[in-house]
């Protein structure tokens, strides 16, 4: 009896010790099959679906459009933007153009500015010419110490020369809507500038008082002298090419609201005079 109690002793002694019981292993699924299937679009009702499928056909059919413009646009010339290069043209510009100056292998060793003069209809009745005046050095001085330049101050009287250079013939035609919407962007862009002014002066100097009737405006390049240490000799004279005498029309003058804040700069500048 001894021996048998010392072998069942023993085999309790050598048996190893039971594995703990899995704490998730008899625990019940909560989340039904059902309720994990409806999850994400699933979850919506048939016509938001449907609403939702829509809209990503939508923006995928519009997001594959869009690409191939663009690629069309700044592709070489090829069979498809010779025959539909004017659709192509009409979905970039001019929201989505495409500027690839800043790769050019020879940038731009030119400064070049903007100009503008105004033709007055005086109380008398007579004409008077204003002189040249700088639209690109007002933004220059703008933009000078200005840690947040507006992007019209920038690139305003840059882009829309570009506009009509690009959209014009070398004796100045424009070439069919394009052009003659960049004749009446910058005639409007020059009204608002003219407008902005404290006051108008003559070539002479003498301040002019009157009704604008024509606006002109030209462009000046002066390129950029070559740095001491080169050798490289620079012609530095300016070059002026001028845009035509343009008609102003209603439609080209400043609204009212722009037209009093102009007011009011010029009062502000007399009184401080």
């Amino acid at each position: 009896m001894d021996a048998d109690v010392e072998r069942d002793a023993a085999d309790v002694h050598e048996s190893p010790p039971a594995a703990p019981a899995d704490p998730l292993a008899d625990t019940p699924e909560t989340t039904p099959p059902a309720d994990r299937a409806t999850t994400g679009i699933m979850a919506l009702s048939l016509p938001y679906q449907v609403v939702l499928a829509v809209a990503l056909a939508v923006a995928g059919v519009f997001a594959c459009v869009h690409l191939a413009m663009v690629f069309l646009h700044v592709a070489p010339s090829n069979t498809l933007t010779k025959r539909h290069g004017q659709a192509v043209d009409d979905w970039v510009y001019p929201e989505f153009e495409q500027n690839w100056k800043l790769f050019a292998p020879n940038p731009l060793q030119q400064n070049i500015s903007v100009e503008v003069r105004a033709e007055l209809a005086t109380a008398d009745g007579a004409l008077s010419t204003t002189g040249w005046i700088d639209l690109t050095a007002q933004d220059a001085e703008a933009i000078r110490h200005n840690p947040v330049p507006s992007h019209a101050q920038q690139n305003e009287l840059r882009r829309a020369v570009d506009f009509y250079l690009g959209s014009h013939s070398d004796d100045d035609r424009p070439n069919g809507s394009r052009g003659r919407l960049s004749e009446e962007y910058m005639r409007r862009i020059a009204m608002l500038r003219l407008d902005a002014l404290p006051a108008l002066e003559g070539p002479d100097g003498r301040t002019i008082t009157g009704d604008v009737r024509r606006v002109q405006l030209r462009t000046v390049t002066r390129p950029v002298a070559a740095p001491r240490w080169s050798t490289e000799e620079t012609d530095t004279a300016p070059s002026y090419q001028d845009f035509p005498w343009w008609p102003v029309t209603e439609a080209d003058r400043p609204a009212e609201p722009d037209r009093n804040h102009a007011e009011a700069a010029r009062s502000r500048t007399e009184a401080g005079r």
